[in-house]
């Protein structure tokens, strides 16, 4: 077990897209619906998918490439929003595990925060009956900065009244990792993912096959206090 969970792991913070959810495939209908509608070419899913993970501005901004003016990103971005928000679930599916993960994690406090806007996803989260387990959840909109800026992050900690370093932030990519640095929190990878991730760079506390993997993690930080 990492050395940075020989204590009491109190709360539990996870990303959204390529964590808890595979959402690839709807996200990269809908990015290509948007080039489509503004007269431009489609991208490769795996090049889509790359630019998933900073908030649907960024992921619009660099889809479009080249130097779009702000007043083509914001239409495409509306056009974006309107049209995932029609598609979340046509494909969207919780990875294989998870929801069994969470209903064995289900005392600890668990919240979500993703760069996603918050009202889809709620929506997502109630769609695949995986809401429930989520003391709250927060999006790209939630805060005046989005991950990797610890604001999301250390405001959630202080309303749990829990400290970064008892508290997990469990991602898909190198945001993710920013993220639980810049918070002083724990940083759990998960291997299945799409998140982009510059693991030299970025490197994780503890890396997840599957999202049972934190269970043990989990249980062995309490029983060593026991």
């Amino acid at each position: 077990m990492h050395a940075k969970f020989r204590g009491n792991v109190k709360a539990l913070l996870f990303d959204l897209d390529g964590t808890l959810i595979d959402s690839k495939q709807d996200l990269v209908l809908a990015v290509n619906a948007t080039l489509r509608s503004r007269g431009r070419e489609e991208l490769p899913a795996d090049l889509v998918a790359s630019y998933v993970g900073s908030g649907a501005p960024v992921l619009i901004q660099r889809a479009l490439s080249g130097s779009p003016d702000g007043e083509e990103v914001q239409r495409a971005l509306q056009f974006f929003l309107a049209y995932y928000e029609q598609h979340t679930l046509d494909f969207t599916r919780a990875y294989p595990g998870v929801r069994e993960a969470l209903e064995q994690l289900r005392d600890i406090p668990m919240v979500v925060l993703t760069n996603k806007p918050v009202n889809i996803s709620v929506r997502i989260l109630e769609g695949l009956g995986l809401a429930s387990f989520f003391q709250a959840v927060y999006g790209g909109n939630s805060f005046p900065t989005k991950k990797p800026d610890p604001l999301g992050a250390n405001t959630i900690l202080a309303q749990l009244t829990v400290a970064p370093r008892e508290a997990v932030m469990v991602g898909d990519s190198e945001v993710d990792v920013q993220t639980a640095r810049n918070a002083g929190m724990i940083s759990a990878i998960v291997n299945f993912g799409f998140g982009i991730h510059n693991r030299a760079a970025y490197p994780a506390d503890v890396y997840l096959d599957r999202m049972h993997d934190l269970l043990p993690i989990f249980f062995n930080s309490h029983r060593q206090l026991q």
